[in-house]
């Protein structure tokens, strides 16, 4: 049992490493466009808190995370020229190795967005919680 887990460990290291190798290959201007957004999809799906199936349906939560990211990772990998993704591969390597990306500008975004849509839901309930 421990050996499995310990590979799905791995598998889940290596899967993180090459999504943030798609990120720096989404910034990279020899990517060709329709990679680039394929591309920044896929990032923005990994690194988003809000699945497509929520985590809390049984089974079918977690099935996004084990599928749809992995096989978005796969097409992405292979629309990025061969040269590109090795140089964005070996920078992830050195990242991953040094302590996980920091990204505060994202983060920010991400709050404000869980903020203003908080906002929103507590203005839609108070608007219709009144009476006509």
């Amino acid at each position: 049992m421990t050996e499995a887990f310990e590979r799905l460990k791995r598998w889940a290291r290596r899967l993180k490493t090459e999504v943030y190798a798609l990120y720096l290959a989404y910034k990279d201007s020899r990517v060709p466009l329709y990679a680039r957004v394929f591309a920044a999809v896929v990032v923005g799906y990994a690194f988003s808190p809000i699945d497509l199936i929520p985590d809390a349906i049984p089974v079918l939560g977690y099935l996004d995370d084990l599928v749809l990211v992995p096989l978005g990772v796969a097409l992405a990998i292979r629309m990025i020229p061969a040269a590109v993704l090795a140089e964005c591969r070996a920078r992830a390597r050195e990242v991953m190795a040094s302590g996980k990306p920091v990204n505060k500008v994202a983060a920010a975004v991400v709050v404000t967005v869980w903020i203003a849509l908080a906002v929103l839901a507590v203005f839609l309930v108070a608007r219709w919680a009144r009476p006509l």
